[in-house]
């Protein structure tokens, strides 16, 4: 392992942004992660650390980069990093952040979602140094007795009072026995991988400091280190980023439609984007947050950064900057973007059609939805009725950023 960093700027950088909800906790484990990497050093081999992600959706949202970024972090200085991919606990889905039952996917599901997911992460990671592994590659080999050994590291009370749990069982809820597997599951990931590190969440906080610490230590490795990142909030700012929320940023769409979703943020939650997406240093943070605060920053200025900086860091300069232009001829000066998907209207066509075949809608009812919100627009004129024929050639606006130039 080659790095100009000495151990102490190691820890630093490693450990910024990171939340454990409790300080002597997070000086615990920075002490932990201080004592393996000199042990590292002195073995002249570098740390190997993971993420894991379940391929519960066939996308990447902004929310999962944050683990990405501290993974790439580690990858800089020359640590091992693996990009596990979950398809045997996506069978189950992390009940962690949930207080309701996750469904269950199927191997055929998770599989078509899997294929995605490396391709998608590589916009964060280095792909020559990044190691791709599957759960299923050990988790499908346990064996009965190997269950019944690793539960007996847990109490079903451990569970229950965890928040997710309690307020199912305060509300008579059911809890099914299956979901207590997933911690332990993904427990049996950091031994199968010997992992020095582990990246997550907040709302993987028991999983990985608890779950996996005990598993590893029963079944006698070191247990891993935590690296425990604070969650993205969606664009609504309040609520964590989720696509089945609607309040996500996709990875896989566009410069335009990225730099628009991340100027739909409320002001308010500004600042978690600038610690936990942006490249900034503290000090350019600090001098915008003060900057908006004494009124020297218009907060639509900053956002505009933010985006531009964002939309880069995934898209490229060029296409941020082609991104930015767009955003302020469609939403400041009111007008149309320069290139958008052509549509041949076919004899006959309704409204709702239209929507369907040019992939505007994902679905009927969205259709609707949209059409009853008045967020259809023809050449500027609201579309009200969904069953009506399609009126004429035109520009179709379908909701604030989506255009389409119909065409006879």
């Amino acid at each position: 392992m080659t790095t100009s960093m000495t151990i102490d700027q190691q820890v630093e950088y490693l450990m910024r942004g990171t939340e454990y909800g409790d300080e002597e906790l997070k000086k615990a484990f920075t002490e932990e992660l201080r004592q393996r990497l000199v042990e590292a050093d002195q073995e002249g081999r570098p740390l190997r650390v993971y993420c894991g992600y379940d391929p519960r959706t066939a996308d990447l949202h902004l929310g999962h980069t944050i683990t990405m970024r501290k993974l790439r972090q580690f990858q800089e200085l020359g640590h091992e990093v693996t990009f596990l991919i979950g398809t045997y606990t996506s069978l189950i889905g992390d009940p962690s952040d949930k207080d309701v039952l996750r469904p269950q996917l199927s191997p055929e599901e998770v599989e078509r979602n899997a294929r995605t997911y490396a391709e998608q992460a590589y916009k964060v990671l280095d792909r020559q140094k990044t190691i791709i592994r599957y759960n299923a590659e050990w988790l499908s080999k346990l064996t009965f007795a190997d269950l019944i050994r690793l539960a007996s590291n847990f109490t079903i009370q451990q569970f229950l009072t965890r928040e997710n749990f309690r307020l199912r069982w305060e509300r008579n809820d059911p809890i099914y026995l299956h979901e207590t597997f997933y911690s332990l599951m993904q427990g049996y990931d950091a031994y199968a991988l010997k992992a020095d590190c582990q990246v997550g969440g907040t709302d993987q906080l028991f999983n990985i400091a608890t779950a996996a610490r005990k598993i590893m230590t029963f079944l006698g490795e070191k247990p891993n280190i935590p690296i425990i990142m604070a969650i993205l909030p969606g664009t609504d700012g309040v609520v964590r980023m989720s696509k089945s929320l609607g309040n996500h940023i996709p990875l896989n769409s566009t410069a335009e439609d990225m730099y628009g979703k991340v100027m739909s943020i409320p002001d308010f939650a500004m600042g978690s984007y600038f610690r936990l997406v942006t490249r900034w240093s503290s000090a350019t943070i600090q001098d915008l947050e003060e900057g908006m605060t004494s009124g020297k920053y218009h907060p639509r200025d900053v956002k505009m950064k933010l985006a531009r900086e964002i939309t880069e860091i995934f898209y490229g300069e060029q296409a941020a900057l082609e991104a930015e232009q767009n955003f302020v001829r469609v939403f400041q000066q009111g007008g149309a973007p320069e290139e958008m998907p052509v549509y041949q209207l076919q004899a006959g066509q309704t409204v709702l059609d239209v929507l369907l075949a040019a992939k505007m809608v994902g679905s009927k009812s969205e259709g609707r939805r949209l059409i009853e919100q008045q967020g259809v627009r023809l050449d500027g004129e609201t579309l009200s009725d969904a069953a009506q024929p399609f009126p004429h050639a035109g520009i179709l606006q379908v909701g604030k950023r989506r255009f389409l130039r119909v065409v006879e």
